[in-house]
């Protein structure tokens, strides 16, 4: 099918890909560039300095200044409030806009604000309403003023009950497989007394590795995440000693989360699992075993690095 565009529509640039839909009141300035398979509604702007990949959709009501790159499959709903200037004052302009990307198979909810210079990455989902400040993660999912991350796309929280886990006190595995592959949820024994609980694990019985290094992440925000990359060699052990948090594990094909809400349970991330902690409780104590000493070298901190190194 050849480019349909609506006699109503201004449209000035000839950087339009196959199939691709303008409806009527839209403008489009000559320096656009956009993409094949795209549908943009009715009353939508878009400036010189934009550049809009295949198969997206912008929905009604949506100005995309200079700066904006939006890759393909992108879902852009009504009313989003794009920006490119965090100063702006009338009749001033910047010698350059800050740009501002939305990466391959991301939405956005209707009314969202997304504030200049961020990346929207690769299948994140922005809340309806929202009000982005900064870069949002790949696949997760942000609410809120200011936004912040609730969850990940086509991720389902592991059902790990007290009744499965209890086997552990008796007996070999001391462990729970889980939906990613060579990732466990482990339980230790507890021992209740009068005097105060306790709660012990063995390095290679209950954690499958002898560590290296230890450490300990506290006082974080609610809102915040830790974690957020890969290790090439290093196999990890996490425990939350106190409070709570959740923890993503990501294998490049399956994703998993596991809450860790008391002391006597762990998650395993061996190498070549993304890692991700966040919705830490206010008292939360994540402690952390590394089976090797510290080497900048051994983190992958892009996803998409990642997802290249999986492969």
């Amino acid at each position: 099918m050849t480019t349909r565009i609506h006699p109503l529509a201004d449209v000035q640039t000839q950087h339009i890909g196959s199939n691709t839909r303008i409806w009527q009141f839209c403008v489009v300035l000559t320096g656009a560039k956009i993409g094949a398979n795209c549908n943009i509604c009715a009353q939508v702007l878009i400036e010189n300095d934009v550049v809009i990949g295949n198969n997206v959709t912008i929905k009604s009501g949506v100005q995309l200044w200079d700066g904006l790159r939006v890759e393909d499959n992108v879902f852009i709903g009504p009313n989003v409030t794009f920006t490119n200037d965090l100063f702006p004052r009338s009749k001033v302009y910047p010698e350059n806009f800050l740009h501002t990307i939305v990466k391959t198979g991301a939405s956005i909810g209707a009314n969202a604000t997304i504030l200049p210079g961020v990346t929207v990455a690769e299948n994140a989902m922005v809340g309806a309403g929202a009000v982005v400040t900064r870069s949002v993660p790949p696949n997760a999912i942000v609410v809120g003023n200011p936004a912040r991350i609730v969850g990940y796309t086509n991720t389902k929280p592991e059902e790990i009950t007290q009744q499965q886990l209890s086997k552990y006190d008796r007996k070999p595995p001391y462990f729970d497989e889980t939906a990613v592959a060579r990732v466990t949820v482990h339980k230790f024994p507890v021992i209740p007394d009068i005097r105060g609980s306790l709660t012990v694990g063995e390095f290679e019985r209950h954690i499958p590795f002898t560590p290296k290094r230890y450490f300990m992440v506290f006082d974080v925000p609610s809102k915040e995440t830790r974690g957020e990359h890969a290790h090439r060699i290093c196999h990890q052990f996490l425990i939350c000693v106190h409070g709570s948090c959740a923890v993503l594990a990501d294998d490049g094909v399956t994703r998993t989360e596991v809450l860790l809400d008391s002391p006597d349970k762990g998650i395993y991330l061996p190498p070549m699992v993304w890692g991700v902690q966040y919705k830490y409780s206010d008292d939360a104590m994540l402690l952390v075993f590394a089976s090797h000493h510290y080497d900048a070298a051994d983190y992958i901190r892009n996803y998409s690095e990642f997802l290249e190194a999986v492969k």
